[in-house]
């Protein structure tokens, strides 16, 4: 974290407002500095749902938070016709992906350091958000994962109890103590890749195209490294297994021993296993040849 620097905590939310406010004290504990909390709901008007709104607009009375200065702003997903209820089909999950990266995209253009905390509410809105956030993040945003001792879960449902230093603990042993928060692994891939940022704005199916041009390109580019170390007899003998020959269908076109295949066939594996980084003890043959190659012949 950067020393001194204020940060905004963005929290998924559901029915249980104490996942944010557990959420929000660890952090504090942690002498984090947070001036603005963004709980990201759907619009699903449940009691639930009103009662964690309601519990939270207090614990926030005055744009103070445990006495210290900090707002409380609600983040209704939505799309061009409002607001989002239940995600029941893929075009809303498609409209929830979209909604969560204008959220944190506009936090990350008003210069906002980052805490996304993915515990509350539905689960395709943690995952989406997890999805936005390694287009959108930043090397010094975080985010968290809550764990709550089930007993506490249990007695602090529905926001009966906001602050777990309230909590006796229980007669396992578990206290206040055992509720933490796990930072999740996560490979901020804009920071490294700028260009990677514009796709925060693609839809679902257009990310998923990308990908797989990526991951074609990828193939392309180990296949031609793989052609570069061989000689034009051992490039022969690749095209041919690509073509879904077997070694002594390769002999026979080639008018070569079945031997002098088996030669050049551990040639080229030798050298397909390190273009892919493949591992000692994975076996390959070659029938692995026509499936990474059969492509790279086509074109």
């Amino acid at each position: 974290m950067v020393e001194g620097s204020p940060s905004t905590v963005v929290a998924t939310l559901g029915g249980q407002p104490q996942v944010l406010t557990f959420a929000l004290d660890a952090l504090l504990a942690r002498n984090e500095i947070i001036n603005q909390v963004i709980a990201v709901r759907l619009a699903a008007a449940t009691p639930a749902m009103e009662q964690s709104v309601a519990a939270l607009d207090a614990a926030f009375a005055g744009r103070r938070y445990q006495g210290k200065p900090c707002t409380l702003h609600w983040e209704t997903l939505a799309d061009a016709s409002g607001p989002l209820g239940e995600i029941r089909t893929e075009a809303v999950a498609e409209a929830v992906w979209q909604s969560m990266n204008r959220v944190l995209g506009r936090l990350k253009a008003q210069g906002r350091r980052l805490n996304l905390v993915v515990t509350g509410g539905p689960r395709i809105i943690g995952l989406t958000a997890m999805s936005a956030a390694t287009l959108l993040f930043d090397h010094q945003d975080r985010l968290w994962h809550l764990y709550t001792p089930r007993t506490l879960r249990e007695e602090a449902r529905g926001g009966r109890l906001l602050h777990a230093d309230a909590w006796p603990g229980d007669p396992a042993g578990e206290t206040a103590s055992d509720v933490r928060l796990i930072q999740l692994p996560m490979a901020p891939w804009g920071a490294y890749f700028p260009a990677l940022r514009e796709l925060a704005s693609a839809s679902s199916s257009q990310l998923l195209a990308v990908q797989s041009r990526w991951m074609d390109a990828g193939e392309e580019t180990r296949c031609a490294a793989v052609m570069q170390r061989l000689t034009p007899r051992q490039q022969e003998v690749l095209r041919a297994f690509a073509q879904g020959n077997s070694p002594q269908d390769v002999a026979e076109m080639l008018h070569i021993t079945l031997k002098t295949v088996d030669a050049h066939k551990t040639v080229i594996l030798s050298e397909c296993r390190i273009a892919w980084g493949a591992p000692d003890d994975e076996r390959l043959g070659y029938h692995d040849l026509r499936r990474r190659f059969e492509g790279y012949f086509r074109v």
